[in-house]
């Protein structure tokens, strides 16, 4: 199936150049295009693609905002990845706990923002080391919050096992290998602890371990 694409950026040359790149791929196609935040949430109940690719500074409502309204509607399921040009950690933070997941600088190559369009659309997250890096250093600072607490009470202890794990960034191979259990059974606790924590991927089941202290920085 073609994966449709929504572009956001509030410079025409920057999405010409995204568009130039991701229709190079047969299996990609650019359905439409924002040039700010409140565009881009327009777009996407109008358009509901699989992906919308979101810059963070843009007028009339910034990408955070707009990837807040996004990720939050039941309506439309759009994942969203963050483009940006600026590596600070309150913008990586804050995308996550927007709902983002993916976060690529716009300097990577255009192979990286293929693969990063393919990866969130098969439902999966770009939780890239130094992403799970900031997130353990901005939780070091912070306390765990009870009602993140409360919410993994639904998980099994083999459920609690692999969400440990995930959050110290194995991949479903080294998972498998240290749960001594088949990928295919992974992707099933996988599967199961995202729909008892209501959360939309791996990103944001990470962030929920360690806002709910069940995975703690250097533990």
């Amino acid at each position: 199936m073609t994966i449709r694409v929504l572009l956001a950026d509030d410079q025409a040359m920057v999405r010409a150049g995204f568009r130039m790149i991701l229709e190079s791929d047969p299996g990609i196609e650019v359905v439409g295009e924002a040039a700010d935040g409140e565009q881009a949430a327009v777009a996407n109940r109008r358009l509901s693609p699989d992906v919308v690719l979101m810059d963070i500074q843009m007028p009339g409502g910034n990408g955070l905002e707009a990837t807040r309204r996004i990720t939050e509607s039941r309506e439309h399921r759009s994942r969203v990845v963050i483009l940006t040009t600026f590596e600070r950690d309150e913008y990586v933070f804050e995308a996550l706990q927007s709902g983002a997941s993916g976060f690529l600088l716009k300097n990577a190559p255009p192979e990286e923002l293929l693969h990063a369009v393919r990866v969130v659309a098969a439902g999966d997250a770009l939780l890239a080391p130094s992403v799970t890096r900031r997130i353990i250093e901005q939780f070091a600072r912070r306390r765990p919050d009870p009602q993140a607490g409360a919410r993994l009470e639904e998980l099994t202890q083999s459920e609690r096992e692999v969400l440990v794990l995930l959050a110290r960034g194995k991949s479903n191979a080294e998972l498998a290998a240290e749960l001594f259990v088949t990928e295919g059974t992974v992707k099933t606790h996988v599967s199961s602890l995202l729909a008892k924590l209501g959360v939309r991927d791996r990103v944001q089941a990470v962030v929920l371990a360690y806002e709910s202290g069940l995975v703690t920085p250097g533990a």
